[in-house]
């Protein structure tokens, strides 16, 4: 007998008992020994999660593919109760700035090809005002734009990313600019002009791999002896291996992408610029 004159045992079956009526998993913890207990030790119920799945569940493959469940855990998220945002306004840093939203004109001045990795150059078209009241000239028309794009092109891929590095300005003064991101007319990133995706190298690779197949079974007759048939064989694998490697050199060819000198571009401004009026 415990203390209070519990019995041990039926405390256990008790717990048990009421386990089963409620449907929940338990689990007794590490026994503690407290300093009022006379060594006597309480079983910790905790609480754990529901069952794990059974594994004879199907599994719904249409569902995964959709991507369900990332949908309808997107519908349930918890909401978001701030009413009132942290954050405050701030002055701008300067009166002579231009603020981050800002989209300046400009057009290439040096073309660019994606076969290779390279820096381009583009002039700007239009003034650039400050933005708090648009009223001092801070980038005259005329500055050049200098900056990088992306020769890593994958498959399908029809458009250049490009970023900016540096505007320099008529009278000689520049800022860096921290790759600002560069943008066709309508706003997208990159610029689209013409893409060469090599189909022409590719369907020649695709003929020569099949006349290569041709020819070697030209001249194959009934009455010829095993050592010309076995020779025929290998010479027929060897070509096609040889065919299939040229199809598939090709396909690995990644496509060109072509951005011809005087194409609209624009940049978009993501991060204030403090600058000052311009003087010749």
């Amino acid at each position: 007998m415990g203390e209070g004159g519990i019995d041990p045992d039926q405390q256990r079956i008790n717990q048990e008992s009421e386990a089963a009526r409620v449907s929940r998993l338990f689990a007794t913890s590490i026994h503690e020994r407290s300093p009022g207990s006379h060594g006597q030790s309480s079983p910790n119920l905790v609480e754990q999660g529901p069952p794990l799945q059974s594994p004879t569940t199907p599994f719904d493959f249409e569902d995964a593919q959709n991507n369900q469940d990332h949908k309808l855990a997107f519908l349930t998220a918890p909401s978001d109760r701030r009413t009132v945002s942290r954050d405050r306004l701030v002055d701008p840093a300067s009166r002579y700035i231009v603020q981050a939203g800002t989209v300046i004109p400009a057009a290439l001045i040096t073309g660019i090809r994606s076969d290779l990795p390279g820096q381009v150059t583009a002039q700007v078209t239009e003034h650039v005002y400050d933005s708090p009241t648009g009223r001092r000239l801070l980038v005259p028309q005329g500055s050049k734009l200098i900056g990088t794009y992306d020769s890593q092109v994958s498959f399908g891929q029809d458009r250049v990313l490009l970023v900016w590095t540096r505007l320099v300005m008529p009278n000689g003064r520049s800022i860096v600019l921290e790759r600002q991101a560069g943008a066709d007319t309508q706003g997208f990133a990159g610029l689209e002009d013409e893409v060469d995706h090599h189909w022409g190298r590719l369907l020649g690779a695709a003929a020569l791999s099949t006349l290569l197949g041709v020819g070697s079974e030209l001249g194959a007759g009934s009455n010829d002896s095993a050592i010309v048939t076995a020779l025929r064989r290998g010479s027929v694998d060897s070509l096609n291996q040889t065919g299939q490697l040229l199809v598939r050199r090709d396909l690995n060819v990644q496509p060109t992408l072509t951005i011809r000198p005087g194409y609209p571009v624009r940049v978009i401004v993501n991060r204030d610029l403090v600058l000052a009026p311009y003087r010749p």
